[in-house]
């Protein structure tokens, strides 16, 4: 495809001993299927982030990256009923970058599969001029829901990862031409 969507997946969880990786990756396997994105992953375990919101060099880079992104995706687990601190210092330690641009959510955990961080999530999205798809991707009880090879046989979180990746893409075109030809005023 001509001028893919530049895609970058944020994969929130920071805990040494995470499950993040497993979903991540079948979601970023999915996602390289589709030609209308180009990838890319910022793990916050191995992005050094500062909770005080301070610019560092990396953080300098950090914001760049996401100045060039189009469309996002977060992948988070629910802690607390709630989504991980690394995102929200993800999320509060750029501004201008974020604007005018979409996001989708891969949520996981326990009985909730996550949700409850991905609504919190919309209302933090909706302050930073974010445009948050409808369509999630969740996995309730996430550990029995993957193989020893990473896959799932869950039916409702392929068919949603197709209808969030089509949203995102139909949103990605549309906010990156607009943005072009009239500056996001925020």
């Amino acid at each position: 495809m001509d001028n893919p969507l530049r895609l970058e997946v944020v994969v929130a969880s920071v805990r040494p001993e995470r499950f993040a990786p497993v979903v991540a990756d079948w979601f970023l396997r999915t996602a390289r299927a589709d030609p209308a994105f180009d990838i890319g992953v910022i793990d916050l375990a191995h992005t050094p982030l500062p909770v005080d919101l301070s610019t560092t060099p990396e953080v300098t880079a950090y914001r760049e990256r996401l100045a060039a992104a189009d469309a996002f995706v977060a992948v988070t687990s629910e802690y607390n009923h709630g989504y991980p601190a690394s995102l929200k210092t993800a999320l509060d330690i750029a501004k201008r970058e974020w604007r005018g641009k979409p996001i989708g959510f891969v949520a996981y955990g326990g009985l909730s599969g996550g949700l409850r961080a991905v609504e919190q999530l919309r209302q933090v999205v909706a302050e930073i001029h974010m445009v948050s798809v409808r369509e999630t991707i969740s996995f309730h009880e996430a550990k029995r829901k993957f193989d020893a090879d990473g896959q799932t046989a869950v039916g409702a979180a392929i068919d949603a990862a197709h209808r969030l990746l089509r949203q995102l893409d139909w949103w990605g075109r549309h906010l990156r031409a607009a943005r072009a030809a009239d500056p996001y005023p925020g």
